[in-house]
């Protein structure tokens, strides 16, 4: 998501990409709450859809998250990363989970 994020916003910032870094494995690696790839990309529409005041409309943004949100759940079956690892994802899978990153960004793409 990383390389994603620099594609469409540039180069991100040190600070940026630090407070990222705790969204791996379900956010601190517990596996039991939103997969960090579909995270990423709410993070990166809010970077380019996001309203800067909060008297600046946002229904734009939300349309494009909720659009991320479907795509991402009927292509891997589930938010969750813990369920993803059940399922196939993970270092104990059927395929690691650079795979669900790379077609999460894909799909993030298309709805940007």
């Amino acid at each position: 998501m990383l390389a994603v994020g620099e594609h469409v916003l540039g180069e991100l910032e040190d600070r940026t990409i630090q407070m990222t870094t705790g969204l791996g494995g379900g956010v601190g690696l517990d596996y039991q709450d939103l997969c960090g790839a579909f995270l990423s990309g709410v993070l990166i529409i809010g970077a380019v859809y996001g309203r800067s005041s909060p008297d600046v409309n946002d229904s734009h943004c939300q349309e494009k998250v909720l659009a991320y949100r479907q795509r991402f759940q009927s292509a891997f079956g589930s938010l969750i990363c813990g369920e993803l690892r059940e399922s196939k994802y993970g270092s104990g899978g059927e395929q690691p989970c650079s795979v669900l990153v790379e077609q999460a960004a894909s799909i993030l793409l298309e709805i940007l």
